[in-house]
């Protein structure tokens, strides 16, 4: 290529070079669309391949959204690492509490109604958990709960799903 441009250039022909600037301009142009879109296609199914990584926790983005907006009260499905297990709440209903950090990086508290439904066993920081629950927007991240069924048929049913197990 180099040395057809060197051949064009040394005559002298006028013409000749003009067309050889227009022939490069629609190269050039061609070969930045190409390129460009290989680009893009690299951007897509790289953000492609992450939300595969993630798996469930392609929900993280509608949860992110809830946190932003302080928004509450929603029903919501993802995937988290255990952080950190706490105490069971004995205030009312008891509830098994512990804290998962999502893909996104975003923590939530799961607060699991063990009157309703079974204990979560076996649970360790580290552990990875699926949820499906309600959404309560606070200044950590949220508060999913409403993970068990509902004995009166009301709520949408939630579980908690840990080591092929379902809780609900």
């Amino acid at each position: 290529m180099l040395k057809l441009v060197g051949d064009l250039l040394s005559k002298s022909d006028p013409h000749r070079i003009r067309l050889l600037n227009l022939d490069s301009m629609k190269h050039i142009r061609i070969i930045a669309f190409v390129l460009g879109a290989l680009v893009w296609a690299g951007s897509v199914s790289a953000n492609q391949a992450a939300a595969q990584r993630a798996g469930p926790g392609r929900g993280d983005s509608q949860i992110g959204r809830l946190f932003q907006n302080r928004t509450s009260n929603v029903q919501v499905e993802g995937e988290g690492v255990v952080t950190r297990i706490l105490a069971d709440d004995l205030n009312g209903s008891s509830h098994q509490r512990f804290i998962i950090r999502l893909a996104s990086g975003q923590t939530l508290l799961i607060a699991h109604n063990i009157d309703i439904a079974p204990r979560v066993d076996g649970l360790e920081p580290g552990d990875v958990v699926r949820f499906h629950g309600e959404y309560v927007w606070n200044e950590k991240g949220g508060t999913v709960h409403w993970t068990h069924h509902d004995p009166h048929g009301r709520h949408t049913a939630g579980w908690l799903k840990h080591k092929g197990q379902t809780y609900q």
